[in-house]
C-alpha cells in the first residue's frame, strides 16, 4: 500500500541477519526474516546478507528457496547482496567449493574470498560512485569483481587492488563486496530503499 512503509526481507539463513535489519528499521521501512518460500510474496524487497556463501547456497537449497529466489528476482523484486550476497547473486563464481551454486542475477564473475581469509579482514576508504564522495568501508573475507557485462554499473573500486569492482548495480540488483551493515555509512541502503520505492 501506497504511503505505508516498504517491508524488506533480509535473508534469514546465516550471517549478518540482525545488522541489515537494525538498518532498514532505522531508515524507517519495515524489516521481516525470509527462511520460506511464500514470505517471498510478502516484501518488497530482499536483501542477502554477508555469512558464508556456501552455507547460504545449501541452506537456500534445502529450503527449496533457491527457485523461487531466482523468479521472484527476474520478476523484479529488487535485491541487494552484501558480501557472501555478492557471490551468491553473480553469474559465475572462482575460487568457490565443487557444486556451490548462484541465484544468477548479474552477469558478473566474482572471486570468492578474494581479499584472503578472515585475519586479513579490513577497512579501506572508497570512492562511492554515484556522488563522487568517499566511503569508509569494512571488507571481510570480501570477494571481488573479476568481470561484468558492459551494462553492470560500478558503484565503487578498491584501488589498493587494481581498481577492481567491489559494488556494483544491475537493473534492480545491487551488490557490495563490503558490508555497509557495519558502519553508520547508510548510503548503500538508502540506494537499495529507492529500488524498492520505485518498484511500489
Amino acid at each position: 500500500m501506497r504511503g505505508a512503509p516498504a517491508t524488506v526481507g533480509v535473508l534469514a539463513l546465516q550471517g549478518d541477519v540482525r545488522e541489515h535489519c537494525a538498518v532498514v528499521e532505522s531508515m524507517g521501512a519495515h524489516a521481516v526474516l525470509v527462511r520460506r518460500p511464500q514470505e517471498l510474496t510478502q516484501i518488497d524487497g530482499l536483501i542477502i546478507p554477508g555469512g558464508e556463501s556456501t552455507t547460504i547456497d545449501k541452506l537456500m537449497r534445502a529450503f527449496d528457496l533457491q527457485q523461487p529466489l531466482k523468479d521472484a528476482i527476474a520478476d523484479g523484486l529488487p535485491v541487494l547482496g552484501s558480501c557472501a550476497g555478492m557471490v551468491l547473486l553473480a553469474h559465475e563464481i572462482l575460487d568457490g567449493l565443487a557444486g556451490q551454486q548462484t541465484l544468477d542475477a548479474i552477469p558478473m564473475t566474482v572471486r570468492r574470498n578474494a581479499f584472503g581469509r578472515q585475519v586479513d579482514s579490513s577497512e579501506v576508504d572508497l570512492t562511492w560512485q554515484p556522488d563522487g564522495t568517499p566511503m569508509h568501508a569494512t571488507f571481510i573475507r570480501a570477494p571481488w569483481v573479476e568481470s561484468h557485462d558492459p551494462d553492470v554499473e560500478v558503484l565503487a573500486t578498491a584501488d589498493h587492488h587494481d581498481g577492481k569492482a567491489v559494488a556494483v548495480r544491475y537493473r534492480h540488483c545491487l551488490a557490495t563486496a563490503f558490508h555497509p551493515e557495519l558502519t553508520s555509512d547508510q548510503r548503500v541502503h538508502a540506494l537499495f530503499l529507492d529500488l524498492v520505492r520505485t518498484r511500489r
